[in-house]
């Protein structure tokens, strides 16, 4: 039975599956931040051994996202998202009991497997529980949950491990996504249909959604530029004497994308991409080149504020725009294939980025993250243009 009326956004199950996203992405992002800290403390490790938390995680992560449409097909919706969640709950509660570098790299790769798969269908469902002419709005909410995490996460791991030990912690966190795991039994999915069984070889078509291809590459130019914050502001505060403030900053950034979510998210739907994603790569990348010349606190949150607001309408816009260039049934594969594309280019600009700022400090960083930015105006312009003339073409085909 569908929750989901043509008008209706705010349904019972997908707020479940909002809850359960953001929980997901809470431990996550507690999990990133906290995870350095206790390679260092505890395990007596070194940066680059606490560098390779994250870096395994991302690793498995992307290798595993060209399969997860292929399982999701495979197994249907339903059982792959309440599977990978068990799976994803069960990861959690072993931090407690992992007290060795090798076993907690271990422990990252089989994590990141499970992230990969319930982050990809949680977003395939909610995309079928949206009304199309809201899609961009819709998912524009569900991205929400990931904006929420990125400061909860962070903000509550770093500040429970101040009076709580860290196996305690992981406990915490284990017990989370508990709750997550639940809500998976209250999200109602119409499936397409299982593929069958029986058995055939891969083709490439089997893993990546082509028609999704073009957006996942402006995608990954986007996530490119973001790791510069992801990875780096809070070193770049702490260089400029502005350590203090970076968790301000993150509050202004979320703070300003949460505001203009709603907004953008109904330009979208009534005015076309092109409205929401050229304004916003503009104010992204003027965030950026305004970072790169902070000095004082004020121009550290105006810069966050400028980066929440161009960033943020960015990721679910283009997550709406791979999962309408595909059938609805390959809705987990563009979801996958936009990942790809995202993940890697997470894990490609850390390390690049870590190289330029390592040679040219971080204000040369910033200003190259902004240079990448105007780049993807152009590799969208491009891409945009070569689908509306392909559209055409096939318009005037049927005509004839």
């Amino acid at each position: 039975m569908s929750h989901t009326t043509p008008s209706t956004i705010w349904t019972r199950p997908f707020f479940m599956a909002l809850v359960n996203n953001f929980f997901i992405f809470l431990v996550f992002y507690s999990l990133l931040t906290v995870l350095p800290l206790y390679v260092i403390d505890e395990l007596q490790g070194t940066e680059g051994e606490a560098g390779l938390a994250t870096t395994i995680f991302l690793l498995s992560a992307i290798i595993v996202r060209p399969f997860s449409g292929k399982i999701i097909e495979r197994l249907g919706k339903r059982k792959t998202l309440i599977l990978s969640v068990l799976f994803f709950g069960i990861s959690s509660y072993l931090y407690f009991w992992v007290n060795d570098f090798y076993l907690l790299m271990g422990l990252r790769f089989f994590h990141g497997i499970w992230f990969s798969i319930s982050s990809t269908v949680l977003v395939a469902i909610a995309a079928d529980m949206i009304p199309s002419h809201r899609k961009g709005e819709g998912l524009g909410y569900f991205a929400m949950s990931m904006n929420l995490a990125v400061v909860a996460g962070p903000f509550i791991s770093l500040a429970l491990v101040q009076w709580v030990s860290y196996t305690t912690l992981f406990l915490g966190l284990a017990l989370v996504i508990v709750i997550g795991f639940l809500c998976s039994f209250g999200i109602q999915v119409i499936e397409e249909g299982v593929e069958s069984k029986e058995p055939r070889s891969l083709t490439f078509k089997d893993l990546v959604e082509v028609k999704a291809i073009p957006i996942a590459l402006v995608g990954f130019l986007t996530s490119f530029a973001y790791s510069g914050i992801m990875s780096f502001i809070s070193v770049y505060a702490k260089s400029i004497g502005l350590f203090d403030s970076v968790s301000l900053f993150f509050v202004v950034f979320a703070t300003a994308m949460l505001l203009s979510r709603p907004f953008t998210g109904r330009l979208f739907d009534r005015s076309g991409p092109d409205a929401v994603i050229y304004p916003s790569l503009f104010i992204f990348a003027i965030g950026l080149i305004l970072l790169s010349a902070t000095h004082s606190v004020v121009l550290l949150l105006i810069a966050g504020t400028l980066i929440g607001l161009g960033y943020g309408a960015l990721l679910p816009s283009f997550q709406t725009m791979s999962i309408q260039a595909a059938p609805k049934k390959r809705t987990g594969h563009a979801t996958a294939t936009f990942f790809i594309f995202y993940d890697l280019g997470i894990a490609v600009g850390s390390f690049v980025l870590g190289v330029v700022s390592f040679q040219l400090g971080f204000s040369a960083l910033y200003i190259i993250c902004a240079l990448v930015v105007l780049l993807t105006v152009l590799a969208y312009k491009f891409f945009t243009k070569k689908a509306r003339c392909a559209r055409k073409e096939r318009a005037e085909v049927l005509e004839m």
